[in-house]
């Protein structure tokens, strides 16, 4: 879907910046496919439970991501899309430190914020009403807490570096949200992510306006080890 290709292929491009793409990846909150619908290469995919069994290259564990069952530093990378907005205020920060615990070069924390996505998906939720259309879990969750903000991670320690960017322009977002609750959109979006995928990244980096929906948060270590 194309809604993966907007959050998913900035993430994919930061780690091969990184040089992060050729090491251990793990992504937290993956559900069954997660970013392996754009990442050939082995990785773990950790989550509550899945909806239906995932296949390679993620090798799937089940766990909580306030108490992810990893060593320290046992990751190269640490991939945290679309999770953090799921996960109620008073364990986000939790979440982010287990994230830390487990990472070796640098996570990615990928979160809706701000006033402008939490109208927009409060636009969505009136247009699933206004079709006779049950409300998705997910845009349930997204209505139930208060979307996360940057100032999660002001309280950080000085060993991590914290930098971010917008990611995806709110109407664009909800145009795209709209369609794909169509099937024939669903498919014309697939076909064009296989024909011609350089295409498609091209303008979805054109979508990459501001007002923002989304915030995508990179955590590095201050001083290598």
């Amino acid at each position: 879907m194309l809604n993966w290709a907007v959050r998913y292929w900035p993430i994919l491009r930061l780690l091969r910046q990184q040089k992060a793409d050729f090491g251990s990846l793990l992504e937290v909150g993956s559900g069954s496919v997660g970013i392996g619908k754009f990442y050939s290469r082995p990785f773990v995919g950790c989550d509550l439970s899945f909806l239906f069994p995932p296949s390679a290259p993620m090798m799937p564990v089940i766990a909580s991501a306030i108490k992810l069952p990893f060593n320290d530093r046992s990751f190269d990378a640490v991939v945290v899309s679309d999770v953090l907005e799921h996960v109620p205020p008073d364990q986000r920060a939790c979440v982010i430190h287990e994230t830390l615990r487990v990472m070796r070069n640098v996570a990615v924390f990928a979160f809706p914020s701000g006033v402008e996505a939490s109208r927009y998906d409060e636009k969505l939720a009136q247009t699933y009403d206004l079709y006779k259309t049950d409300r998705p879990v997910w845009l349930q969750e997204h209505l139930q807490y208060p979307f996360p903000a940057e100032d999660l991670f002001d309280d950080l320690p000085r060993q991590w570096v914290v930098t971010s960017f917008g990611n995806e322009n709110v109407a664009f977002h909800y145009w795209v949200m709209k369609r794909e609750m169509h099937r024939g959109w669903n498919y014309a979006f697939a076909g064009l992510l296989k024909l011609v995928p350089r295409l498609v990244e091209y303008f979805l980096a054109k979508a990459d306006k501001e007002p923002f929906y989304r915030r995508i948060v990179v955590v590095t270590p201050a001083f290598a080890t």
